[in-house]
């Protein structure tokens, strides 16, 4: 996905969790429907400046794909997705500095003028489609060719 289209689904009102999630959503087997249900809430850290939705989108991702639910294998499985967890951590705040999404773009969406002037600066269609591009390929380096 480029960013330019990232930038037109920013627009369309859908949130960075959202356009991670349904990027993978047809390799992992769910519809962009329910990646886009499934991820609504998590935009914004939560709407609460938490950890950022681009993150907890990949993290969603990786636990389509590697998530523990089988009791014969739960801990191996588990041991798997930490694993993949942790990669991700590491390039994420390699390229980043911080999963924090207040500290990311300097805004705290959680508080209402914080979050109208983080519309009002062009911020979130500025930094965030670039940080959006970059979490979905580190993504799919982590899922490499098994998704």
């Amino acid at each position: 996905m480029e960013r330019k289209q990232i930038t037109e689904e920013f627009i369309k009102g859908y949130d960075c969790s959202q356009v991670v999630l349904r990027h993978f959503a047809d390799k992992l087997g769910i519809s962009e429907d329910e990646a886009n249900r499934v991820a609504a809430g998590f935009g914004g850290g939560m709407m609460l400046g938490s950890v950022c939705g681009a993150y907890t989108g990949a993290l969603m991702a990786l636990g389509l794909k590697y998530g523990h639910s089988d009791p014969d294998s739960l801990m191996r499985q588990k041991d798997i997705m930490l694993a993949k967890m942790e990669q991700l951590k590491e390039k994420f705040t390699e390229e980043f500095g911080t999963v924090e999404c207040k500290e990311l773009i300097g805004y705290d969406l959680s508080v209402p003028e914080e979050l109208k002037s983080a519309l009002d600066s062009g911020k979130l269609l500025d930094y965030c489609p670039g940080l959006v591009d970059k979490v979905i390929q580190m993504t799919e380096e982590i899922l490499g060719k098994e998704a």
